[in-house]
């Protein structure tokens, strides 16, 4: 069973919620072009997974099969005293792993260009807490490997994976303030927002994903101050909209210095070093500014009424095709998907264009359109009566609507000009 695909509705509806309960009262959480940033990161960690999970449980099952210490049989894990002790054991025993993943994911350059993605809005909301990166499956699974090693079986690990992240979501939001007494043992949305900061006294604190208590033992727990508010985002600023290039941006910098570097040591350091190393001679030829948490601007390019109104219903079709995508995954494998996953990449791409108004985002999501789409759904096959016909008036009204902003946009420039 899967929780998390349970456990997608109550995501919507409770960011929903909160939207609604931000509009009541003008506190200004949400961003339409921030929110979905993040939304369209998290649709493309959740798709891309489709061809990219066999990796860690590849080694899963390797570690699992050859090294498990103990044979738990699943019928230990039932709702006897016994059963009830050892899921506790699992969901204690998941989370300090993952404190130790989450903790190096912020001191290792090439885990923080990895994890540098969640933090990358200046926003902090529960979309936010779906803004997740698509390369992870390259290194966390490392960290969970004790578990496997115990000897809990498969389908309580992923249960209790699951439950870790679920419980995440909620932790993702400013409308909960303090919670007393909970604040010092769990993960709580005062916690979480220290760890989202980019202050320097919040900096690197709170890494626990259930419990905080991890932190207080080691050494890296740091309550919210109320004479220091909150600057969230990242030192290094993303400036962009982009979803594929903010998983790749902390990636292009550390390959950058790596080939600068002049010493072989230095190269290597630069991917495995503290996060934020560089090489003194790359540093001092390529000096890279960061951002001043108390001066810092939102990235907020202003963009016409017309094309946010138009990203936000190309955003709604892209939720949509998810879902379908999602459904055609389970019931017929990775390979029949590859084609509409491309399509959705596309236009998850092209939306971030528009949010920026870059010079060519008109063209390019003319080109999605009339080149693109066409070619997938050749791609894809004729199977089913309604595509053609679908993707035809899909085609077509998107098409107006790009004729109706550029309209707009040339109304703009010559408003601007007089």
């Amino acid at each position: 069973m899967d929780l998390i695909a349970y456990a997608v509705p109550f995501f919507l509806a409770a960011l929903l919620v909160e939207l609604v309960a931000d509009k009541l009262r003008k506190s200004r959480l949400y961003r339409l072009n921030d929110a979905v940033n993040s939304l369209s990161a998290g649709i493309l960690d959740q798709t891309t997974g489709y061809f990219t999970k066999f990796l860690p449980l590849f080694f899963y099952g390797l570690v699992f099969e050859h090294f498990a210490l103990i044979d738990m049989p699943l019928a230990w894990f039932d709702l006897s005293p016994r059963g009830i002790a050892l899921w506790a054991i699992a969901i204690v025993g998941w989370d300090f792993c993952y404190y130790w993943l989450h903790r190096y994911s912020h001191e290792i350059s090439v885990l923080w260009a990895a994890h540098a993605v969640h933090h990358q809005s200046e926003d902090y909301n529960l979309s936010t807490a779906l803004r997740q990166t698509s390369s992870s499956f390259l290194l966390n699974w490392i960290f969970f490997l004790p578990m496997f090693v115990i000897g809990f079986p498969f389908e309580v690990l992923f249960a209790v994976a699951a439950i870790n992240l679920i419980y995440q979501f909620w932790v993702h939001t400013q409308i909960v303030r303090r919670l007393g007494v909970l604040d010092r043992i769990f993960s709580t949305p005062s916690n979480h927002r220290v760890h989202h900061a980019q202050n320097d006294r919040y900096i690197d604190k709170n890494y626990g994903g259930i419990f905080i208590i991890w932190d207080r033992m080691f050494g890296t727990f740091q309550a919210e101050l109320d004479e220091e508010p909150v600057v969230f985002g990242v030192r290094k600023q993303l400036a962009n909209w982009n979803p594929v290039w903010a998983n790749l941006q902390v990636y292009s910098y550390l390959w950058q210095d790596s080939v600068r570097a002049e010493r072989l040591g230095d190269k290597l350091r630069v991917w495995f070093g503290r996060t934020g190393w560089r090489p003194a001679d790359v540093a001092a030829a390529y000096p890279r500014a960061l951002t001043d948490p108390e001066h810092l601007v939102r990235f907020d390019p202003a963009v016409p009424a017309a094309v946010r109104r138009y990203v936000l219903l190309q955003f709604v079709i892209a939720t949509a095709l998810t879902l379908v995508i999602s459904v055609l995954y389970a019931q017929q494998g990775a390979a029949v998907v590859l084609v509409p996953c491309l399509q959705l990449w596309a236009l998850l791409y092209t939306l971030g264009l528009l949010d920026e108004m870059r010079p060519y985002a008109l063209r390019f999501e003319a080109l999605r359109l009339l080149v693109i789409v066409p070619l997938g759904i050749l791609a894809f096959g004729t199977q089913a009566a309604w595509l053609v016909p679908t993707a035809a008036g899909y085609i077509l009204a998107s098409l107006i609507g790009l004729i109706l902003i550029r309209k707009s946009v040339l109304k703009q420039q010559v408003i601007d000009v007089n």
